[in-house]
């Protein structure tokens, strides 16, 4: 079965992602679009072993889409992706436009595929990129004892961002290793040699938006509204590559002998099963370009019995966004 698949942002750093996840996995499709601003029309990028031009984002670009990807931001994906699905698109969205819409899925392959077979609107929704692999961790675990309270601490790469984040913490690199003092046009502060809380405040509340997004998105994905969530996000001076660390109870006591044999053959995680040691362990320098969630330091929580610690990393802008969108895709053909 060949399709046609439309990638909107193809430009930005998650949509050549998207392109590069498409040509790696082989998807079936008789022609691919890159899609994008009128700005970036005409541009030429590429694709397996050739080139595609880039067209201009618009209603009727959709017409004979049968898969449209998108990583164009929520403002765009609320114009262009109720158009596409009229033309008959199954809109995968990478943004937070439609994460909390009750008509839209929100879909992590390995937890909840099978919640994209009912889209009312035509559109899927990706998580959240720390969302995403935290789930793909944590479903076995689930599954097995009921998750009751999650307490998570992420380190988030500045390609969260997008590429001109990436290229100012490299520009702030380059600053203060000759003395200068380093530019934050992009980044609310210096992030080199540095951490930063870096997302919005949610309206009435002391937690950013990005820390909301992790405890509404987990409730969603698992369908289970009475799972507690406690998250701290931050950015780290990591060009790619989420990391978290995560503290979870459960219904009914397990120990990191059970979760360590439950993530062994779990679907998109790389198990490192070693007694700790320094440099051992995951690191973000070795997920990126993997499509695994990589799950290390499982052990037994010393203050709470029954409950566990690991730490989870992965590439977050290919499971974390570019990967995720299109094994949605894969699901859906079958």
């Amino acid at each position: 079965m060949s399709c046609v698949v439309a990638v909107v942002g193809a430009t930005g750093v998650v949509g050549r992602e998207m392109l590069r996840t498409l040509e790696a996995r082989r998807f079936p499709a008789s022609r691919v679009l890159a899609l994008a601003s009128p700005r970036s029309a005409g541009r030429r990028l590429p694709f397996a072993g050739g080139e595609i031009e880039v067209q201009t984002a618009s209603p009727e670009a959709f017409a004979g889409v049968s898969y449209a990807l998108f990583s164009a931001g929520a403002t765009t994906a609320r114009e262009l992706g109720p158009a596409a699905a009229a033309h008959g698109a199954v809109v995968i969205d990478n943004s937070s436009a439609w994460r909390m819409d009750p008509d839209v899925p929100l879909v992590v392959p390995e937890v909840n595929m099978h919640a994209a077979a009912k889209r009312p609107r035509g559109i899927i929704a990706n998580p959240n990129c720390s969302t995403i692999q935290m789930l793909v961790a944590l479903k076995p675990l689930h599954d097995a004892a009921r998750i009751r309270h999650i307490v998570v601490s992420t380190y988030q790469a500045a390609s969260g961002k997008g590429h001109a984040a990436m290229e100012e913490l490299l520009a702030q690199n380059h600053a203060l290793a000759n003395g200068s003092p380093p530019p934050a046009a992009i980044l609310p502060g210096q992030l080199a040699l540095n951490v930063l809380m870096d997302w919005k405040a949610s309206p009435g509340s002391d937690y950013s938006e990005e820390e909301l997004k992790m405890v509404n998105e987990t409730r969603k994905i698992l369908s289970d509204d009475g799972i507690a969530v406690s998250p701290t996000t931050v950015r780290v001076p990591v060009v790619t590559g989420h990391s978290e660390a995560i503290h979870v109870q459960f219904h009914r006591p397990m120990d990191a002998v059970e979760a360590r044999r439950l993530l062994a053959s779990a679907p998109g995680v790389k198990l490192f099963d070693e007694p700790y040691a320094p440099g051992r362990h995951p690191q973000p320098i070795h997920a990126v370009g993997s499509d695994d969630v990589f799950v290390g330091r499982v052990r037994d929580d010393l203050g709470v019995p029954g409950a566990i610690n690991l730490f989870v990393v992965a590439d977050n802008l290919r499971k974390g966004a570019a990967l995720n969108a299109v094994q949605i895709a894969e699901g859906l053909m079958g």
